[in-house]
Order: structure tokens, then sequence, then C-alpha cells
């Protein structure tokens, strides 16, 4: 093989079928980084009991770089038992810092509550939790 490695003619054959098909040849250090990179998390902390649904804390943060090319837009918080199941939406941009939201939210029972997030690039990830609620709220409708 005049002195060449294995190694050495398979990169020279993966940069000749690149260049014959018209795409740009990566080094091997730039494949291996982009295949690592990890898929984005969400996480959502809520009470698994909540003595009234006027106000239950709720956290959510997502793992993201927060930079231009890759930042979270948006979180929304649903609460399909509501009677608007749309709870709360939250944008962010590069200049945020982070993507992370603390508050109170009212339930109108016990339920599943979905925080999910919507990145730069359209990838959406979501996580949800179940809140047991003794006294609801979102119930005025009913007694007014």
């Amino acid at each position: 093989m005049n002195g060449q490695t294995r190694r050495s003619v398979m990169a020279n054959r993966r940069q000749f079928i690149a260049a014959a098909i018209g795409l740009p040849a990566l080094p091997a250090a730039a494949r291996v980084t982009a295949a690592a990179q990890p898929p984005p998390t969400i996480a959502l902390q809520l009470p698994r009991l909540a003595e009234t649904g006027n106000s239950v804390p709720i956290a959510v943060q997502v793992a993201s770089p927060m930079t231009a090319a890759d930042h979270v837009t948006r979180i929304d918080i649903t609460a399909p038992r509501n009677p608007e199941p749309r709870v709360a939406s939250f944008h962010f941009s590069p200049a945020s810092g982070a993507a992370e939201v603390r508050s109170r939210i009212r339930l109108a029972g016990s339920q599943r509550v979905t925080a999910s997030a919507e990145f730069s690039d359209g990838r959406r990830v979501e996580a949800s939790a179940s809140v047991v609620v003794t006294l609801g709220a979102c119930v005025d409708e009913m007694f007014g």
C-alpha cells in the first residue's frame, strides 16, 4: 500500500466520493462533534398534591445553549381540564440567557399538566406531571 495506512486510504476514498457527488468533505472531528450533541431536555416541577387549585407552584427548565443558532423560542404550559387549557406561554430570545420559568398557576382540579418547549430550528420537547388538587379553582362560572 505504499506506506499508507488503511485509515488514510479510507479517508481519501470518502473525500473522493464526497467530491464526486458534490458534497463538501468534513473532517472526522466535525462529524463526531455533530453526532455527539445530546438531545434537548426539559424538566417540569410540580407538587404531587396541591391543597387548593388557586395557586399551584410550577417550574420549567429547558437545557439549551441559548445561542443565536440554537435557543428556546417559547415554553407553553397546558392543563386540559381547565376551562381555558392553555395556561401560559412564555417567549425567549438568545438575550434571555436561560430558558427557565417559575410561576404559580390555577388548576380546575386534579389533572396532568404539560410543558412544551419550541426551539429556533422547530424542534419541540415536552414533559408532563400529574397533580392531585383537593379543592379546585377556575369554577367561578358555576356558582356566579
